[in-house]
């Protein structure tokens, strides 16, 4: 198959396919997702693995492209206002997912796995997978809260704590991976820049990049006197961004989020954020179909009961850990109530740490993998619907489907 028809397709029959969910009263992206699970190499091969594979793509595109319209959600004012709320939830949800997912593992890991021991098998592999555990996914959020056509204090919170969590994994997995190197290796030694040091000058150079690219788009804005020409450069800086990222080993995610929040606060045009929104349901098609176009029926099949765990263990981390950072600041209710449900989304990032750390562990990274991917497919099923429920319940939702 070429890559065009797979697009053509993936469109079409993902738009169909979501209609179809919503009509049975869930998101929209569910159906995306089990059209392309359904279509994949590894049900009824409709698109082969080779055409996904030069898809992949459209995964940097699109993750740019959401990075960008959550920063762009995200004003200043609102974020004051909110600060105190956002401070305290943040750290307690991340954290709180890495170690229900650590413990849980941990302990359960010697019934699950053969032939380990505690300190050089199962504490590693149950403190990496708690780590990358405490990324929250960026596109379903922005999916949800686009088709409910959301806003709110709950929703900027929502957005604001989802971007923050990616940059907090991202640290988590370089210090746990720092501190499981040596035990693994049965060695003594941990490296501080290895656990700080890498993360921070990461996450720097991520920010630096948005930066740079805001405030050369800000001074190219003077140049555009039609709207219709507003997409070009916006939609060009957002590539040259994601583009320059993965070239210097950086963020996208955090730089185009960077460059949406430092370009809407500078310049404060609305039409920066709905020239954008104006195509971004075909990104979220393509987007999701992809993501179920990777699943494997294998992968349920190895690694189903650490999967499970992983989504139990995450889901009751990041909830409780919500509910603490919120009583602590005291939130408002539905923020208490209702937020830890919408940050149970993870894909990207997840995968990507998982995949860094299959590499760096080769003693036991396929499992690792395995497990991720497995409890990845999982939350991508669950986790859509809950947001959904989350955002209404808050009293948000514009759209009621």
């Amino acid at each position: 198959m070429n890559v065009i028809l797979a697009l053509g397709i993936m469109i079409f029959v993902g738009f169909l396919a979501g209609l179809a969910l919503e009509k049975l009263k869930f998101p929209m992206i569910t159906g995306y997702i089990i059209l392309g699970m359904l279509m994949s190499p590894s049900v009824l091969n409709v698109i082969p693995i080779e055409t996904v594979g030069q898809l992949d793509i459209v995964t940097d595109i699109a993750l740019g492209l959401i990075a960008y319209l959550i920063g762009s959600s995200l004003h200043w004012e609102d974020i004051q206002r909110l600060a105190k709320t956002i401070v305290w939830i943040i750290p307690f949800e991340s954290l709180g997912a890495w170690f229900f997912v650590t413990v849980v593992l941990a302990l359960l890991g010697p019934f699950i796995i053969p032939n380990g021991t505690f300190w050089q098998t199962y504490f590693p592999i149950a403190f990496i997978i708690g780590a990358v555990s405490s990324a929250t996914a960026p596109a379903a959020t922005m999916a949800i809260i686009s088709e409910s056509r959301a806003r709110g204090p709950f929703t900027t919170t929502l957005l604001a704590v989802v971007g923050f969590d990616d940059s907090i994994a991202v640290i988590a997995f370089a210090i746990a991976s720092g501190i499981a190197q040596p035990l693994v290796k049965n060695a003594g030694s941990f490296s501080s820049y290895h656990m700080i040091g890498i993360p921070a000058l990461h996450i720097a150079g991520s920010i630096v990049v948005g930066v740079i690219f805001a405030i050369t788009l800000i001074y190219v804005l003077r140049l555009v006197k039609r709207r219709e020409f507003l997409i070009v450069v916006i939609l060009g800086t957002i590539l040259l961004c994601t583009g320059v990222s993965d070239f210097l080993g950086l963020s996208s995610i955090l730089a185009n989020m960077v460059l949406g929040f430092v370009l809407v606060n500078k310049v404060k045009r609305k039409e920066l954020t709905t020239v954008v929104e104006e195509f971004e349901n075909v990104i979220f098609v393509l987007f999701f179909v992809l993501a179920g176009l990777h699943f494997d029926v294998s992968v349920l099949k190895i690694a189903g009961i650490l999967a499970i765990l992983i989504v139990l263990a995450r889901c009751s981390g990041k909830y409780l850990g919500v509910r603490a950072g919120a009583t602590i600041s005291h939130a408002p209710d539905n923020v208490r109530n209702y937020l830890g449900l919408a940050l149970l989304p993870k894909a990207g990032v997840t995968i990507g740490l998982i995949l860094l750390a299959s590499i760096e562990f080769p003693s036991f990274g396929v499992l690792m993998l395995n497990a991720v991917l497995a409890s990845t497919i999982i939350n991508e099923l669950i986790a859509p619907p809950l947001t959904k429920y989350a955002i209404s319940k808050a009293g948000e939702a514009q759209v009621v489907t």
